[in-house]
């Protein structure tokens, strides 16, 4: 667990660390970056739209499956208001309803919701839609139960806010699905068939079993117990933003990805002492593998009153044995 937490991260930038202040401004790069995805994509969909079938799913998996889930941490950038900065919120929704186009399902305002929850409330019972459902740490204990796992994280994480911690439908939701919808009607008609479903395949195969999907594991999974979250520090950060700089990122999340490097550089003596990742693919690997680990493998933290923490751990006598 990051020495920061419960607000100790303020503490130290204002009483040792004040420079960290200077990070937290928006990344005007963010916003061209973004826009030469989605541009990217559109070439793609005009490439992909002749092709055979398999050739249409291989270039979604090695190719649009990197963009749109590159896409998708673009969008958690952007859900923190990185592009356009605090003071234009509104900006920012909008631009991420933007970057969502490519993805081919209504996501980005949704998120924005769910992941301030997220920051707000880490591992809350009930509130944190990150955490599993006590089906799946239920069910997907074994290594074959937890390779579907992997394979369907999409789906459980597109669901899994309907079951844990439902809202009511705001505007910009709306407006996002109606957005979405009429980009994959346009697709459809101006491309054909074969571009939406390379462009649906890509984000399906890209949030699946693929080696950037390793952080959604290696974020808040304790391989090792009393380590709630973890850093990545390997070549993948390239295409996500700086992800994995993870502890760095809850720590200071008004910290854009592009600065967090700078973060852990300038307070190294809290952060390379931590445990941390090289390598997503082997997470994944040691996830499907170790028979200690499972989706129970998180912490839970039960809000009411002065939270208490509750380790949710596979084969622990509150959550039952894998059968």
């Amino acid at each position: 667990m990051s020495h920061f937490r419960s607000g100790d991260g303020n503490n130290l930038r204002k009483a040792k660390y004040p420079e960290i202040k200077s990070l937290m401004k928006p990344d005007p790069n963010l916003i061209w970056i973004i826009v030469l995805m989605v541009l990217t994509q559109l070439v793609a969909f005009y490439l992909v739209k002749d092709l055979d079938w398999k050739w249409v799913l291989f270039w979604a998996y090695a190719f649009g499956s990197c963009i749109n889930h590159s896409m998708t941490l673009a969008i958690h950038e952007v859900s923190h208001n990185s592009a356009f900065g605090n003071n234009r919120a509104l900006w920012n929704r909008w631009f991420g309803i933007f970057a969502n186009l490519p993805i081919g399902v209504p996501y980005s305002v949704s998120f924005k919701r769910y992941h301030m929850d997220h920051h707000r409330y880490l591992g809350g019972d009930g509130i944190d839609v990150d955490i599993p459902t006590d089906f799946e740490g239920w069910f997907f204990c074994t290594t074959f139960r937890k390779f579907v796992w992997v394979i369907l994280q999409p789906l459980f994480y597109a669901f899994r806010p309907l079951f844990i911690n439902p809202k009511p439908i705001s505007y910009l939701e709306v407006i996002n699905t109606v957005i979405q919808i009429t980009f994959d009607i346009i697709v459809y008609y101006v491309f054909g068939i074969r571009s939406l479903v390379y462009m649906l395949a890509a984000s399906l195969l890209g949030l699946g079993l693929h080696p950037i999907s390793g952080h959604f594991i290696a974020e808040h999974y304790m391989f090792l117990k009393g380590h709630e979250t973890y850093s990545y520090y390997g070549p993948l950060n390239l295409l996500t933003f700086n992800v994995g700089y993870h502890n760095e990122h809850h720590d200071f999340p008004n910290v854009p990805g592009k600065n967090l490097p700078l973060v852990r550089k300038i307070a190294a003596e809290y952060y390379d002492s931590l445990p941390h990742y090289t390598s997503w693919v082997k997470v994944l690997y040691d996830f499907v593998m170790d028979d200690t680990v499972s989706p129970y493998s998180r912490m839970k933290r039960h809000q009411k009153g002065k939270a208490a923490l509750e380790t949710a751990m596979l084969r622990s006598p509150s959550y039952g044995v894998c059968t």
